[in-house]
Order: C-alpha cells, then sequence, then structure tokens
C-alpha cells in the first residue's frame, strides 16, 4: 500500500505542505524552525496520517533540518534536484506560481514519479560538509574584497581597512583548512578515504576532502557519479539543422565542479593518465575549455575507481586499461 504523499515547498523561514490523501489534498504553512517540526506531526496526526512520502527540493541549508526530522520519525523523504520539479511544473503547465500551488505540485511529482527515498549523511560527513561549505563561503567573500581592492579605489583608509580583512579571511582560510584536515584524521575511514584519493596526480588534500563528503559509495557507478556532479557531456541535436558541440550538462553538484577545476589544470601537467587523455582529445581537435571538462570528468572517474577498489593509484595499471578501452 503506497503513503500518502507530504509536498514541502521551502524558504528560509517558513514552509508550505500539500499532503494527498485519497482525492483530498490539505496544505498548512509552518515556521521553518526546528522548534517548531513538531507541530507537522501533530498536524499529520488530526489527519489521520501516521506515515508519508515526503518530497522536497535540494535547496541547501533550509531544508536540510527538516528532511532529517522526517527520516528521524520514521517517514520516508526524498530530496530532489530542483531541476527535475522545474521540468515537471512546466510538463503540467503552470500558469501561476504561489508556494501553495508549488507545495502542490511537488506532492503531485512524488506521486507520480515515486523518487527515490533520501538517506541522511552521518554525523560525521555533516560536520565535514558544513566546514567546507564555511570554507567556500569565506573563500567568495575573500575573493570579493580583493575585487575591491584593485578597483582603484582612491582613499587610503578603505584601502587600509580591506587589505585588513583581506589579512583576517586569510587567517580564517589556514584555520578552516587546518580543522578540516583535524576532522578528517579523527576518523579512520576517512582518513582511509583521502590517503587514496591523494595518491592520485592531481588531488590534494582539499580536493580529497570535497570527494569524501561526497560520498561516492552512495552511486551505482562512476557514470552516475559524474551526472551528479553535472561534469556529463550533454548534446544537442535535431534533424539536419542543429548540430551543437557537446558540452557540459552543468545540472549537479556546482561545488563540486569548482572544487574539481583547478586540480584539472595540475592534473593535465602531472598525470600520465589525464596527460594522453587530453592530449587524444587535442587531436581530435577538441577546444580548450571542452578539454578541461572531460579532464574533469576523467579526474573524478579516476577517484571512484581507487575508492571502489581500495587500492591507491597505479598509472601503469590505470594506463593499460585506458589503451584497452
Amino acid at each position: 500500500m503506497s503513503l500518502p504523499v507530504l509536498g514541502i515547498d521551502i524558504a528560509k523561514e517558513s514552509y508550505t505542505v500539500a499532503l494527498l490523501v485519497e482525492a483530498h489534498c490539505y496544505q498548512h504553512e509552518f515556521p521553518n524552525r526546528p522548534s517548531s517540526f513538531k507541530s507537522l506531526s501533530t498536524w499529520l496526526q488530526k489527519r489521520g496520517v501516521a506515515r508519508v512520502h515526503a518530497c522536497l527540493e535540494a535547496t541547501g541549508r533550509y531544508g536540510e533540518n527538516l528532511a532529517e526530522y522526517l527520516h528521524q520519525h520514521g517517514h520516508t523523504v526524498s530530496v530532489v534536484n530542483p531541476m527535475r520539479i522545474k521540468a515537471y511544473m512546466q510538463s503540467q503547465l503552470a500558469r501561476n506560481k504561489t508556494d501553495q500551488l508549488d507545495a502542490e505540485l511537488i506532492a503531485r511529482f512524488c506521486q507520480t514519479q515515486n523518487p527515490p527515498p533520501w538517506i541522511p549523511p552521518a554525523p560525521e560527513i555533516r560536520e565535514l560538509q558544513e566546514l567546507l561549505h564555511q570554507y567556500t563561503a569565506v573563500q567568495d567573500d575573500r575573493q570579493r574584497e580583493a575585487n575591491r581592492l584593485q578597483a582603484g579605489l582612491k582613499a587610503q583608509t578603505v584601502q587600509e581597512l580591506i587589505q585588513a580583512h583581506l589579512d583576517f579571511l586569510d587567517q580564517q582560510i589556514e584555520k578552516i583548512k587546518r580543522l578540516i584536515q583535524e576532522h578528517i584524521d579523527r576518523y579512520p575511514h576517512l582518513k582511509a578515504q583521502s590517503e587514496l584519493l591523494t595518491s592520485i596526480p592531481g588531488i590534494g588534500d582539499l580536493t580529497a576532502a570535497h570527494l569524501v563528503a561526497v560520498e561516492m559509495h552512495r552511486f551505482a557507478d562512476a557514470r552516475a557519479l559524474t551526472a551528479y556532479g553535472g561534469l556529463n557531456p550533454m548534446v544537442r541535436t535535431s534533424g539536419k539543422s542543429v548540430r551543437r558541440k557537446p558540452r557540459l550538462s552543468k545540472i549537479g553538484h556546482a561545488t563540486l565542479r569548482k572544487a574539481l577545476y583547478l586540480p584539472a589544470l595540475t592534473a593535465i601537467r602531472c598525470n600520465p593518465i589525464i596527460q594522453a587523455f587530453c592530449a587524444r582529445l587535442a587531436e581530435r581537435g577538441l577546444c580548450a575549455m571542452a578539454i578541461i571538462g572531460a579532464a574533469m570528468r576523467k579526474l573524478l572517474c579516476l577517484a571512484y575507481g581507487v575508492l571502489k577498489s581500495g587500492r591507491p593509484f597505479d598509472p601503469n595499471y590505470s594506463l593499460t586499461r585506458e589503451f584497452a578501452s
């Protein structure tokens, strides 16, 4: 027997739910605070519902606490790429957009598409993800301040203030990097994964941390992982007139793509597998950016391979397989 479906439209301050029970759709809005999550359970109980299949978009921090609460209380939870929800809404020719309509459409999506259940990350992975999120945020802050300093400000006092802020942000960046490494070293299984990943030329400690946080064991194969990262090639052809060059889909984890960009540039120079692979692509006439994107994808596949096999990177073994394929 299928569970009643609960569509959830998440916002920063509140969330709107749509409960589908047989032919009825019940809706309500709740504050998006952990202290108020019990109100949702009470609301469901008043409608005679003990368990639901809840569905919400992957909106980052706003929905994570609610998803964990529902999972801990025995509900099935699906956290779905917003692009899938958007495509479904477009397929339903939705002309209006309100929180109530969005919640109902998310519920209809869950009812018809039956997305897979979400499994929350382990506490040590969650903490690693939050440390990496903070690292990225501080790096972005630093880049904004550096851009302001380079914009040609004339006031000496303002320049000094910005420089002082940059110095502080640099200290924060180094502190967070140290905390990330200490966190990984604290857990033997995370440390073992990091050591396997850093055996690949081009992947350093910080990139390894990003890859560990992805929990690659969740993916059935490397193709599913590259699709998750938005690194799969997207081909667009139609009839005889549309013949666009393949490009990265970019429908996926933007932070993972960003984390792989500079390592891919390094790997093109020093990783024999990536070097040989990119040389072949250059001979076929691919442009520089397409080659870099392919190198990012290849590097991610190598990372998946060493973690799945449990063996450090071996260029001779990898080259044999590379040219045999």
